[in-house]
């Protein structure tokens, strides 16, 4: 599904980071969201790699990168941590500075990369997010309910563990119909594929692990230097049917954050890059052709 691109398995300090590059131009990093891989960038990825060199990579614990150990503290899942891997990674690649779009998870990653990495990211793009720290700090009961796995993955190991390894096919095709409104954007081939990587024991450890992060040790990262904002150009794409995109005034809560925001809706759910493909590459080519 990435015809043309080139496999890689690159090793970082802390994991070895499974993807995919191709194309040629500046170079644009894609990451992907829970509880998917780097395949959800197929309809947009070879196009985009006209004009940009693409690189789109499996975060630590997820598709085929490697799942260390998380820690008593989580650290090893921490958006630190992975944005870290992707700093290894493009510096491998020969991209000291880069362009970065990032969905879900993927989109949490981006964000810490620019907190964290200021003078490697150009542009970034995050889709169908509010910030971590500003979705736990206005906790409601009509987020509770959309968003009730937060609150189950951050529970104890094992619970969540052996709930969700009970029918872990049951579990992804129940979370990609609840947060998607596009019923043909997921083809039968795709859907395999993701549960082939999620059925992984490991990988539903290690995903666990993230949201556990993202309520410790990623809140305190994120309280930190949350008086420092974002500088880079940011862009903020949501689904016109996601929850995000309808419970919060996204625009106006980024630029809380960052100090150069625009962005808009785009058709579907909170899948963009599979539920509005072409409406997400128009948006990404536009932004980061501009840099």
């Amino acid at each position: 599904m990435f015809h043309g691109f080139q496999p890689f398995r690159i090793q970082t300090q802390g994991a070895t980071i499974n993807g995919v590059h191709g194309g040629s131009g500046p170079p644009l990093l894609l990451l992907h969201g829970y509880p998917q891989t780097h395949l959800m960038w197929r309809a947009v990825a070879p196009r985009l790699a006209d004009e940009f060199t693409i690189v789109a990579a499996d975060l630590r614990g997820y598709g085929d990168s490697s799942k260390p150990p998380g820690g008593d503290d989580h650290a090893a899942y921490s958006k630190r941590a992975m944005a870290q891997d992707m700093v290894e990674v493009m510096q491998t690649l020969g991209f000291p500075r880069f362009m970065v779009a990032g969905h879900d998870r993927g989109a949490r990653v981006v964000h810490r990369l620019c907190r964290d990495h200021p003078h490697a990211v150009i542009r970034a793009a995050v889709l169908d997010i509010a910030p971590t720290h500003y979705m736990y700090a206005t906790t409601d009961r009509i987020f509770a309910e959309a968003y009730y796995h937060w609150f189950l993955l951050i529970q104890p190991c094992d619970l969540p563990e052996r709930l969700i390894g009970a029918d872990p096919e049951y579990y992804l095709r129940k979370k990609l119909a609840h947060w998607g409104r596009t019923s043909s954007a997921f083809e039968p081939e795709v859907i395999a594929e993701y549960v082939r990587c999620f059925s992984n024991p490991e990988t539903i450890h290690a995903t666990c692990e993230d949201y556990r992060a993202a309520a410790s040790i990623d809140l305190q990262h994120d309280e930190a230097d949350q008086h420092t904002p974002i500088t880079c150009p940011l862009l903020v794409l949501w689904g016109a049917q996601g929850f995000v995109g309808r419970h919060y005034d996204l625009l106006t809560v980024w630029r809380q954050y960052a100090v150069d925001v625009r962005g808009h809706v785009v058709p579907g759910g909170h899948f963009l890059p599979e539920e509005a493909p072409d409406e997400t590459y128009a948006a990404l080519r536009a932004f980061f052709a501009g840099a």
